[in-house]
């Protein structure tokens, strides 16, 4: 990138060696080579930043990218036979030499033109240096190769034109065909179909042809032709899955790449580490590739505590040991591999070997490409092969070949493992000058034995001992040669100090000359802008109060007002014009109060980083999630961490609030910048149009609407502050509605579900989507993402776009503390519901209590949008269900929902007085294609458990379920504008209606009716026998004259008339508190939903017997005073 100005002589050589803006370095148009390439490419390592090569240089580097297409451990079954076929001996001799030539310096001016296009390019190479009408040919004949390979995968057009997100996400025909590949250019796209899916078996990557699925008419053959039965399938027919990878690299921008990189962790693949270009043989680190793996584990040191380790894996410190292959080897270096790092529960083919579908192909392109994966402990010794983390590095190819791929490994890692089996090749490593490791022979000698002078004087040279030589004897058992190796590898994890990380492992890259994936303007430009801002972040809180001031504490305030100007539930005797009069005037000084705030630094940094260049912006967005999400995941993990332990503990629920509110300060992402943006923007509505800071802002919807089309999630409701910023939201949707006319009929898709159950998950692997889900980055509030359909497919599907709604989890802890009610599941439901064309309900858990309680919070808002003539389509989705559980099973736990829902739709309707008789009544749901059942997402244990392909196949069905009915039902797919009015008229109403509830939901309401009825049954008779006994009393008193009773005679009597009371009145106590403790200890009904209101009933009941007893010795007192009144008339009148 920073190279100075080419000279005349490299430019005719290197055609075209500058940069271009298609990132990233990988996708050169140098990326590809066949059989030929072998021998005609030259070896010139460099290099971008490398100054002109002289002549002499020149012709020292000889090409040999792909010198072995079915190398060791690719195509070769173990066993002495050589991985190096007579085919592959033949082409490489045609080619003109053999790899004793191909090592041999160039010595004749002419050969200096062999590269023609070595740059980070978008354009294959056009013109040829004139140097040699021979190399012209060859040059010609690699580009010539390199197009017709990537043409018959059907790539050819994404060489010069990335693959972005929004091509490989985009809904077609392809989305929900089942078909399987037919020819060599549907290969890419079933990978990525698969892969985006997260579904382990998208390396299967055989397809069928016509001519080899021709099967029908061998059983009515007679003919006994046994020649069928030994003829060998024609490799050329066939695509090694390296190769497919490998091209979609080359072929893929670098939002492509990481999310690629990202799923094929997932799936526990090893992702690129250096990504070959073999018409330069020039390589690239995917450090930009690698940035979104995040990984969980536990280490040794942290397995009593049970706390983990969460960090992205570019930024770990690891030790990394590297396996490579020098010569021909009959031990299969990537099956090898697989056993190492798999145990007998939980094997797992991580990397590519011959034994797989498609894997003994011959490689094209893939040769020189260096796969790495991660070994990461769970904390179980039992389970456990390693106790601490390792990264683990595979180079495809020989390493005589790739030697600036042997050096990058030997100067990265803490161990080299070189797998090969003639001892004579040794003479060959010992030359290469790469040894600041400790390099261990892997080999199988079998009978052979070997030259024990030459052995010495080579293992001497290297510096190794008896310890570094692991050799398979020929009757070892391979269980025990592959335990040799693990000891082998322990040893090197325990006692090394070479640990670095990824991002680290960049410098040894440009001393190397290789290139580095980040290294070119547009990305380096956006990293500076998120540097800029990030770097200023020492503590998220000051940070946010500082820097991002308006969606703070004014925000939460306009909020309580606007709620207030709606509700005017303090309206008391004050007169409502006035009311609403005075709540205006307090919005308008809050708006004025953020308006007088100048725009901090961090958001003009912002705001102008958000107005470079697509490409830039995007990059920028990028790095600001990068680095914030990994500033919150530090402080985050340790608020968690006092969180858990104070939750379990403490029952202090105050500071358990406190706890949690300072996880919502913590939590930092780009969601909190573009609220910042919304406050500034919704702040400006109220200035003059004229006024300069308005002006400025007018343009940050269409920015953001930009953004939406891009693929970014876009923040409908604020979940920190409850609250829709409605200006902002309806402007940035009216903007994007400008943008797509009259292209504009989207189709809603929302999930709802308890937190923490796995809905993000379930959205990122139906659509291929990255909403958040690590432990530190829950979705707070509502997001919308758009997803593009297909020209082609908007006939069928009626819509040209379908928006993607994640939530909030209902029932959040988090939620209803910061709330301070329990209203606001019910309003964000309701909401979401509302805009939704269908809407998916998750379960996970199979708990009745815990079902209720998400049910009934979804039913309230399903009966609440019936009201505007609106009945979304529902679907069930049941997770963690045993792929193995009988279909009966499911059966039974479809009509158990069924009859649960009839009776929760009967029960709410009642409380809300709604005339509904059956779930079906307000919504559309079928329960024999509205259910599904998936299984765990993990097969087996975390972390080094791949996702379970039922787990994918099962979301597959669901995703079909979801697109196959729009082709022939129509969902009322509808504009963005009628979008955007009905969010408007949903959000006024909510905010209209009194949606607080007393009580966590409606079933509790019910609940409470029921305890209320009671206790007020047992209170009043309580009452009425209380008062009964005063008017009898009453009575006894004034009845005294006919008693005869003289003055101390009556007042003996109102004394002994208030002890009697005192023990009624006990004992009516008493029999309530008994019948309140005979009712909550009732096991059946909605009696748990209450519990927590028994002390308030408890207190009641005394509170009533004071109230009670004051009301006898007042009453009392009073005839006896009437009766001492009388007696004294009577007697001295």
């Amino acid at each position: 990138m920073d190279s100075p100005p080419p000279t005349t002589e490299q430019s005719s050589t290197d055609c075209c060696q500058g940069h271009q803006t298609d990132p990233p370095g990988p996708q050169s148009s140098t990326d590809d080579t066949n059989i030929q390439q072998n021998t005609t490419n030259g070896n010139d390592k460099g290099q971008r930043d490398s100054p002109p090569p002289t002549t002499e240089q020149k012709g020292r580097n000889a090409g040999n990218c792909s010198a072995d297409i079915c190398q060791g451990d690719q195509t070769d079954p173990p066993g002495p036979q050589s991985s190096t076929d007579d085919t592959n001996s033949q082409q490489n001799t045609t080619n003109g030499k053999d790899k004793g030539q191909m090592d041999s310096p160039l010595s004749t001016t002419e050969q200096s033109s062999t590269d023609c296009c070595q740059g980070d390019q978008t354009n294959f190479p056009a013109t040829q240096s004139s140097t040699d009408d021979t190399n012209s040919q060859q040059n010609t004949t690699n580009e010539i190769n390199l197009e017709s390979f990537l043409k018959d995968l059907g790539l050819e057009q994404h060489y010069r034109k990335k693959l972005s997100l929004q091509n490989i996400l985009q809904i077609d025909k392809k989305t929900i065909d089942d078909e399987p590949a037919k020819c060599k250019s549907h290969l890419p796209w079933h990978f990525l179909k698969k892969l985006m899916m997260v579904n382990v078996t998208a390396r299967n990557v055989k397809y069928d042809s016509d001519k080899n699925s021709n099967d029908d008419g061998m059983s009515e053959n007679t003919e006994l032709d046994f020649n069928d039965l030994f003829d060998v399938a024609n490799s050329e027919d066939m695509v090694n899955p390296l190769d497919v990878i490998t091209a979609l690299f080359l072929c893929s921008d670098g939002f492509v790449q990481q999310q690629m990189a990202l799923k094929m962790s997932m799936c526990q693949f090893p992702v690129p580490l250096l990504l070959p270009s073999c018409d330069s043989q020039q390589c690239t680190l995917m450090l930009w590739a690698m940035r979104d793996i995040v990984k969980q584990y536990r280490p040794e040191a942290l397995s009593e505590s049970k706390d983990f380790t969460e960090e992205r894996i570019v930024l770990s410190n690891l030790p990394m040991v590297s396996f490579v292959r020098l010569g021909e080897c009959s031990l299969s270096k990537s099956e090898t591999l697989n056993k190492l790092l798999s145990n007998s529960q939980q094997y797992h083919n991580i990397f590519v070997h011959h034994n797989m579908e498609c894997g003994d192909s011959p490689r094209r392109i893939s040769n020189g490409l260096t796969e790495i994966t991660w070994y990461l402990p769970c904390g179980n010794k039992n389970i456990d092969i390693f106790s601490q983390p390792v990264a683990v590095a595979n180079l495809r190819g020989d390493i005589e070949s790739f030697e600036t791929q042997y050096a990058f490994l030997c100067q990265a890692s803490a161990a080299v493992f070189v797998f090969l089996d003639k001892l004579d090749d040794l003479s060959r490593l010992s030359k290469k000058q790469h040894h600041q490791t400790q390099i261990f022979l892997v080999g199988n000698i079998g009978d052979k034995f070997p030259d024990v002078t030459f052995l010495n004087q080579v293992t001497k040279t290297l510096g190794l001992t008896k310890n570094n030589l692991l050799f398979k004897k020929n009757q070892e058992n391979y269980a025990n040669f592959i335990k040799r190796l693990r000891e082998a590898v322990s040893k090197v994890i325990s006692k090394t100090e070479r640990k670095m990380s990824i991002e680290q492992m960049a410098n040894i890259a440009h001393e190397l000359r290789i290139w580095v994936d980040e290294d070119f303007p547009e990305c380096q430009t956006a990293k500076q802008h998120a540097d800029a801002i990030t770097a200023e972040i020492q503590d998220t809180l000051t940070f946010k109060e500082e820097q991002l001031p308006l969606q703070g504490q004014i925000w939460k305030e306009l909020t309580s007002l606007e709620k207030e100007e709606f509700r005017l539930q303090k309206l008391g005797s004050e007169n409502i014009e006035k009311r609403k009069s005075d709540l205006k005037e307090k919005i308008d000084t809050l708006r004025q109060n953020q308006n007088s705030k100048d725009f901090s630094n961090a958001m003009k940094s912002f705001i102008t980083a958000l107005s470079l260049p697509q490409i830039e912006r995007n990059y920028f967005l990028k790095w600001m999630q990068i680095y914030l999400d990994d500033v919150s995941r530090i402080k985050l993990s340790e608020l968690r961490d006092l969180y858990e332990e104070k939750r379990k503990s403490s029952e202090n629920k105050e500071e358990i609030k406190q706890l949690d509110q300072q996880l919502t300060n913590s939590s930092l992402g780009t969601e909190h910048f573009f609220r910042e943006m919304g406050q500034m923007y919704e702040a400006s509505r109220f200035l003059p149009e004229t006024d300069p800071s308005r002006q400025q802002l007018k343009y940050l919807p269409e920015l953001c609407a930009q953004l939406l089309m891009d693929g970014f999630p876009f923040e409908l409701v604020d979940g920190d502050a409850s609250n829709i910023p409605l200006q902002w939201v309806s402007d940035v949707l009216s903007q994007l509605n400008e943008i797509v006319s009259p292209k504009n009929k989207i189709l809603v898709v929302t999930v709802l579900g308890v937190q923490s159950t796995g809905k993000s998950t379930l959205l990122n692997t139906m659509f291929g989507v990255q909403f958040a889900v690590s432990c530190g980055r829950c979705t707070r509030g509502a997001f919308m993402l758009l997803i593009k359909v297909h020209e082609e497919f908007k006939t069928v599907l009626n819509c040209d776009f379908i928006v993607i709604i994640d939530t909030e989890g209902l029932k959040s802890l988090e939620g209803a503390q910061l709330n301070k009610n329990r209203d606001y599941d019910n309003k964000l439901a309701t909401l979401v519901v509302g805009m939704s064309n269908i809407t998916i309900t998750n379960l996970a858990t199979e708990n009745l209590t815990e079902m209720k309680d998400i049910l009934q919070i979804v039913l309230h808002a399903f009966l609440r949008v019936r009201e505007i003539d609106k009945k979304p389509k529902c679907i069930f989705v049941h997770q963690n269900v045993s792929s193995a559980a009988a279909h009966e099973k499911n059966t039974q736990a479809q009509d158990h929902l069924l009859k649960l829902l009839n009776e929760l739709t009967q029960t709410i309707a009642q409380t809300d007085q709604k005339e509904c008789k059956s779930f079906s009544d307000i919504m559309e749901y079928n329960p024999n294609t509205g259910n599904f059942f998936i299984p765990g997402l993990w097969n087996g244990n975390p972390p080094m458990a791949p996702v379970n392909v039922g787990y994918s196949e099962a979301v597959y069905e669901l995703k079909k379920s979801l697109i196959q009915p729009m082709e022939n039902v129509d969902f009322g797919a509808y504009s963005i504008c009628k979008f955007q009015s009905c969010l408007k008229i949903l959000w006024d109403a909510i905010k209209h209606e009194n949606l607080l509830l007393s009580f966590r939901d409606s079933l509790e309401t019910v609940a409470h009716n029921r305890l209320r009825t009671e206790f007020e049954d047992w209170d009043n008779k309580f009452i009425n026998e209380v008062k009964q006994w005063i008017t009898d009393a009453e009575t006894k008193i004034s009845n005294r004259k006919s008693n005869n009773l003289t003055k101390s005679e009556t007042k003996k009597l109102v004394k002994a008339l208030k002890k009697t009371a005192t023990i009624m009145l006990s004992d009516g106590e008493r029999k309530i508190l008994d019948n309140l403790t005979q009712y909550f200890s009732q096991t059946e009904g909605l009696v748990h939903l209450v519990t927590g209101y028994r002390e308030n009933y408890e207190k009641k009941v005394k509170k009533d017997r004071q109230g009670l007893e004051k009301l006898v010795n007042t009453r009392l007192q009073m005839a006896e005073d009437i009766a001492l009144k009388r007696y004294y008339r009577q007697n001295y009148v």
